[in-house]
């Protein structure tokens, strides 16, 4: 949820991050030039210029204090951008680390929580990549008990591409009663009647196919369903495996498998 709107424009924030194993895969390979990265994205295809992607600005970031070498990197994208899933965050944060590791950097992970925070309000919760309550902008990291191990967690992607800083400039700031980490401790099927997503009530005046999608994954089975983040993925949390049938052909759907 959106507790309030900053005077940098920015808003804190309250919310439940979980990580699910739907992900992008990195390769770098040195080359002989003089301190550059070049990207080479496949898969989804990655709107505007390469040099924006946030993985060149982990590089940049950490090669302006330490001696890094020419590198081509590889990226193969599978999470859907404008999804509310965190996908370049996450690529960008685990860049960080593939380069710390490779190049015997031994940057402690506190540092790299540092790094992490000026790439990305969001970034910093990659660093650990366990459930958490977030505060803050996002980069306020609070470790909480939360297992859904045992569990599907079905994820589906409409093929809509939602802005986030347009999405945060429709809803309007306010506190919750109960803290989240509080409100996650009873049955998930309790969940539907307490926690909400601030985001759902003005996207989905705008997009009622996602409207359509969260109440056919309710009637699917689901004991909760929501929207992720910002939009526009919706996800359901099914005691049994979903089927899933009937959804167009061009949703991208990924499901987990209990653990």
């Amino acid at each position: 949820m959106c507790l309030k709107k900053r005077i940098d424009g920015y808003h804190n924030i309250e919310s439940i991050f979980y990580p699910v194993k739907w992900c992008d895969a990195i390769e770098a390979i040195q080359e002989e030039r003089n301190g550059t990265i070049n990207i080479s994205p496949f898969g989804i295809q990655i709107p505007g210029s390469p040099e924006s992607n946030l993985c060149v600005n982990a590089y940049h970031l950490l090669s302006a204090k330490y001696k890094l070498p020419s590198l081509h990197l590889w990226l193969l994208k599978c999470i859907p951008m404008g999804a509310g899933l965190g996908g370049g965050s996450a690529d960008a944060v685990f860049f960080l680390s593939l380069l710390n590791n490779l190049f015997q950097l031994n940057i402690s992970r506190k540092e790299l929580k540092i790094y992490a925070s000026q790439i990305g309000s969001d970034c910093t919760f990659f660093i650990e990549n366990k459930p958490a309550l977030v505060t803050g902008t996002g980069n306020i990291i609070s470790p909480i008990k939360l297992d859904l191990n045992s569990y599907y967690i079905a994820i589906v992607y409409p093929q809509i591409h939602v802005d986030t800083k347009n999405a945060y400039s429709l809803i309007t700031p306010h506190k919750r009663q109960s803290s989240l980490n509080d409100l996650i401790q009873a049955p998930i099927g309790a969940w539907k009647e307490t926690i909400s997503n601030d985001f759902e009530e003005p996207i989905f005046k705008t997009t009622p196919q996602l409207v359509e999608l969260k109440d056919f994954l309710y009637k699917q089975g689901a004991l909760y369903a929501s929207m992720t983040g910002s939009g526009s993925a919706i996800y359901g949390i099914f005691d049994k495996k979903p089927e899933l049938i009937g959804l167009p052909s061009s949703y991208k759907i990924w499901i987990n498998s209990p653990q």
